[in-house]
């Protein structure tokens, strides 16, 4: 076949380096902008941050406070209750809450972040300077300290801990276990326990010996701690040989421990953000507005903008390339704020009903209806929700999660995943905890409302929330 020159016109769409840029900035959280604007400032002198511009971080917790459009009371709350898995594990169903207020009322600041709790490594190793031991054994105490993980467990055998050790150390295995019996004696109680049943044991064994019904406690958690977390009441009746009243003693005196008791100290899930918008109500409507200090304000430098007015080329050359790119960045951050408004402004102006009832009155919605509701490609809106926030009074809420997929109902409308999950949740809430409802009764209630979902589905939406199952729930 004979090679021949032919001519094609196609036509393509190239980025160029501004609308990457502006891609970039527009899928940054508040906290990466306000990283990667100073990053930007460093390299360029011909951009400055306005003096008046201070971003405040926040703490990343929900609430469920009813809405209102009153200044709600900014204090943290959180209320916490304790469930016991049948894997003997105890686990915490826990719902913080956040209270919002009008970051738009000049007269009011942003509470202050909380200084950070001491390391729980640091408190042990604080009361080892204060132990009666020997060098030798602090030694080895403070070695067992650094073994422990975040909850105050110990997870590593002490055999195979003997095994790494140098032998020119000369420890042996009962210097260590008399070591690990020093510091399970140290504050917090429990702390340094090998498994849950001996960290509650350690609590236990804490309290005054006049305490009521702790002999039954130490006997649960010793022998039966299994039973106790499958609520199988009646064989821990018969084998305490004791009736209700005293069974329920003992088990709020089992519930009291903490299962995790390092977890104080520990500070790593906390999450800090900046809401990018803030949502109140103005005419008994809720409308959306960009938060100002969670919007960087870019001034070009006079200083070095002067310098350009002087035409000198051998020293505005590279000057001018970075006014350039300064008013590229400073358009991009514009264009930024703009969208997310217009996206955010969208979602409030569809979910009125749940800033006004909360999640119970979620409506269905998708990235679609937002997209062609404001004039973008579903892929940008996408980037515009994700790690966005949305500060309210019931609490800071990502725009992702105001999207959700729908249930059809008896009379032909829709109902959102998310208020069928805040149903559930209120069902169990009032359910009789004596007779709680399994998923098939729950599903049953639903259908009485009109909305037909699976009993699958609602095990998973259950399962989101962190509800255990029926004969989990049930109490005496």
């Amino acid at each position: 076949m004979k090679p021949t020159l032919q001519l094609k016109l196609t036509q393509q769409l190239n980025l160029t380096p501004q609308l990457q840029q502006s891609i970039r900035l527009l899928q940054l959280s508040s906290v990466e902008l306000n990283q990667e604007i100073e990053r930007i400032i460093q390299e360029n002198p011909l951009l400055e941050l306005d003096d008046h511009w201070n971003a405040k971080p926040y703490d990343m917790q929900r609430s469920d406070e009813p809405a209102n459009d009153t200044e709600p009371d900014p204090v943290m709350r959180d209320d916490s209750t304790l469930q016991i898995d049948p894997n003997n594990n105890l686990d915490w169903y826990q719902e913080t809450g956040f209270s919002a207020y009008d970051t738009q009322d000049e007269e009011h600041e942003i509470p202050q972040l909380a200084a950070d709790p001491p390391n729980l490594r640091a408190h042990l190793n604080q009361q080892i300077s204060l132990s009666q031991i020997t060098e030798k054994e602090k030694k080895i105490t403070s070695l067992l300290i650094d073994s422990l993980n975040d909850d105050g467990y110990l997870t590593q055998d002490l055999d195979e801990l003997l095994e790494i050790l140098p032998e020119e150390l000369g420890f042996t295995i009962d210097d260590l276990n008399y070591a690990l019996s020093t510091l399970q004696h140290f504050d917090p109680p429990g702390v340094g326990a090998r498994n849950l049943q001996e960290c509650l044991l350690l609590q236990l064994k804490t309290l005054p010996d006049d305490t009521p019904h702790l002999e039954r406690a130490i006997k649960v958690v010793t022998h039966h701690l299994n039973v106790l977390a499958s609520h199988d009441y009646a064989v821990i009746k018969r084998i305490l040989k004791c009736d209700d009243h005293t069974l329920r003693a003992v088990q709020k005196l089992i519930l009291n421990l903490n299962p995790r008791p390092g977890s104080d100290f520990n500070t790593a899930n906390i999450r800090y953000v900046i809401p990018d918008i803030i949502v109140s109500k103005i005419n008994g409507v809720w409308v959306a507005n960009l938060n100002k200090n969670a919007m960087p304000r870019l001034n070009i430098n006079r200083f070095y903008a002067s310098i350009l007015k002087q035409k000198s080329e051998e020293t505005t050359h590279e000057l001018s390339n970075q006014l350039n790119e300064a008013k590229w960045l400073i358009k991009n951050l514009q264009q930024r704020a703009s969208t997310i408004f217009n996206v955010s402004n969208a979602i409030v102006e569809r979910q009125q009903q749940f800033f006004e009832h909360g999640e119970i009155a979620m409506r269905p919605l998708v990235l679609r209806e937002i997209a062609e509701s404001v004039g973008l490609h579903e892929s940008t809106v996408s980037r515009v929700t994700t790690q966005k926030f949305m500060h309210t009074p019931r609490g800071i809420f990502e725009l992702k999660y105001f999207f959700g997929s729908h249930v059809a109902t008896d009379t032909g409308g829709a109902c959102s995943a998310t208020a069928i999950r805040a149903l559930i949740k209120q069902l169990v809430q009032k359910e009789n905890p004596r007779k709680p409802l399994s998923d098939n009764k729950i599903a049953g209630i639903l259908e009485e409302q009109g909305i037909v979902v699976a009993r699958r589905t609602i095990a998973k939406y259950r399962e989101s929330l962190q509800i255990p199952p029926a004969n989990l729930r049930k109490s005496l």
